[in-house]
């Protein structure tokens, strides 16, 4: 089983440079069982398809400058107040980078909900090393 509560906080608003530009990650844990940085980007709107391409621009950063050699792909998660199925379904049908997108609710969802989820996850990341 994978606990995202087995995963270490290591900022809010972890800055990240590329180029001579600075970025602010909203949330980076890192996630001891999946031995990967999680990257989570907070949005009080709805789900637009741009907020992918932020992600995705994040977690090559953090795969390419943060990373350290023993650890695997970085994965990210929009949160956002809500989203359209079918709008974020078109947006991660070309995505190569392991990302989820959810909408944030006020309580804790089920154990066995996040659970899941995060399983998922896990499953993207190993597809995604294998691929490298």
């Amino acid at each position: 089983m994978i606990s995202f509560w087995n995963s270490a906080r290591i900022s809010l608003e972890y800055r990240v440079q590329v180029g001579n530009k600075d970025f602010y990650i909203d949330l980076l844990f890192f996630n001891r069982e999946l031995a990967c940085l999680v990257a989570i980007d907070l949005k009080i709107t709805d789900f637009e398809p741009q907020y992918l391409g932020q992600l995705e621009f994040y977690l090559e950063a953090l795969d390419r400058d943060v990373r350290k050699k023993n650890e695997n792909p970085s994965v990210g998660l929009i949160l956002c107040a809500s989203k359209d199925d079918t709008v974020v379904e078109y947006a991660l049908s070309r995505s190569m980078s392991p990302a989820l997108v959810a909408d944030y609710q006020l309580h804790l969802p089920d154990k066995t909900i996040l659970t899941e989820r995060l399983r998922e996850l896990k499953e993207l990341a190993d597809i995604e090393e294998d691929v490298i």
